[in-house]
């Protein structure tokens, strides 16, 4: 099907993709990271000190989502879309009112379990499942809601800290995850669901047969991939969540940093499309250990930039990685482990993803108050993406003989 003849057949549920993929934004590090000064001011915490307090509430998120996130085998989109935003929005408001610093890990765990963790996965479930053929674009599609985001929300809300407080900022989040809820609904009155669909879109993986996610823990390629998984949401969460300190060791004025991430979240949108083109089109087998490479050789460059004119360059790197990293890994589950348990097994692996996310903070903040700075950390960075690459190879080469049905 031609791809705007694609787009008008299915315009309401692509829209809910990308609705629920930027809305995902506020509990997204990017987002939480650009107020990082001001809590970091406001609780007396230390760069280590933070790096803790978001890593703990984002770890613990990633085990609720082993959970949480297998409700989408069980119930529709237009049940668990308005549920989850409501809360997110109750978290923004949380976060706007909350004194205390005790309460500030259980804040940050409910952004990041109903945001990063929830909202995205709802998303990607909804693309996997209701679309088979076309998946690699129906992903593509709903994805560039996250790079929307990214352009978006950075530069304005760091912007809008010079006339308001960060505290109203929040409320303003949630105002627009409210205001956001009829719009969803409207979109979701004639859902497609996992029953309706069960003859058209349950597609096998390897082996022809649909894995349990109990199955796909005891398989290796699942292991093989691990590092993978784990890579990106650790270590591009750091680059953002540390994005204050990164600013001043550069020497650099943060609104300066935050001016090129959209340059950043524009080659994101290419990787997006070009990357949901080459899954329908060629399969995720070839790509899984590909797509990884381009942000290996950014953590390289960025190490040693010195300008801003020379870090918007590098940054298109970072996008081609991430804009795949929205595709490729969601249909790869479907494509080898089938579709009926897809809810549950992209779980785990979103799970994963947050405990990456939670690893990254911790990690560099610690090393950080060490005295070894962000850039200074980017070599090893960019050496453990090369080893992620050369074992996504390994496994997928050894499994790619037992996938007799693509997705």
């Amino acid at each position: 099907m031609p791809f705007f003849t694609f787009l008008r057949a299915n315009a309401p549920f692509l829209f809910v993709g990308f609705l629920l993929s930027f809305l995902s934004s506020f509990g997204q590090t990017f987002f939480i990271s650009t107020f990082g000064g001001e809590i970091r001011a406001e609780f007396g915490l230390s760069h280590g000190q933070w790096g803790a307090v978001y890593g703990i509430a984002t770890t613990f998120s990633a085990a609720v989502m082993l959970w949480s996130g297998g409700l989408t085998d069980r119930f529709r989109v237009r049940a668990l879309g308005p549920l989850v935003l409501g809360g997110l929005a109750l978290t923004c408001v949380a976060m706007a009112l909350n004194p205390f610093v005790m309460l500030l890990p259980v804040a940050i765990f409910a952004l990041r379990l109903l945001g990063q963790g929830m909202t995205s996965h709802i998303a990607g479930v909804a693309m996997a499942r209701w679309f088979v053929a076309s998946r690699g674009r129906a992903l593509a599609i709903a994805a560039l809601g996250f790079s929307f985001g990214e352009a978006l929300l950075p530069v304005a809300f760091v912007a809008l800290k010079g006339v308001t407080g960060w505290r109203t900022l929040w409320l303003v989040a949630a105002a627009i995850l409210l205001v956001s809820l009829p719009v969803l609904a409207r979109l979701l009155r004639q859902e497609r669901t996992p029953q309706s669909m069960a003859a058209e879109a349950q597609i096998g993986g390897m082996d022809g047969r649909h894995w349990s996610r109990n199955e796909v823990l005891r398989h290796r390629l699942f292991w093989f991939l691990v590092p993978a998984l784990l890579g990106p949401s650790a270590f591009n969460t750091a680059f953002f969540f540390q994005q204050v300190h990164l600013a001043e060791v550069k020497g650099w004025a943060h609104v300066g940093l935050v001016a090129i991430f959209p340059a950043y979240s524009a080659a994101s949108v290419v990787a997006l499309l070009a990357s949901g083109w080459a899954v329908d089109r060629f399969g995720t087998a070839r790509l899984m250990p590909l797509f990884q490479l381009p942000l290996a050789l950014f953590y390289f460059l960025f190490a040693g930039v010195d300008s801003l004119a020379l870090a918007l360059p590098v940054m298109l790197l970072m996008g081609l990685t991430s804009g795949a990293q929205a595709t490729v890994p969601v249909a790869f589950w479907a494509e080898f482990y089938g579709t009926r348990h897809i809810g549950s097994i992209k779980a785990t692996a979103a799970a994963i993803m947050v405990l990456g996310s939670a690893i990254g903070p911790i990690l560099t903040g610690a090393l950080i108050d060490l005295g070894i700075s962000f850039p200074q950390q980017m070599v090893g960075i960019g050496l453990y993406f090369l080893l992620a690459c050369l074992l996504a190879g390994i496994g997928v080469g050894t499994a790619k003989r037992s996938l007799t049905v693509s997705a």
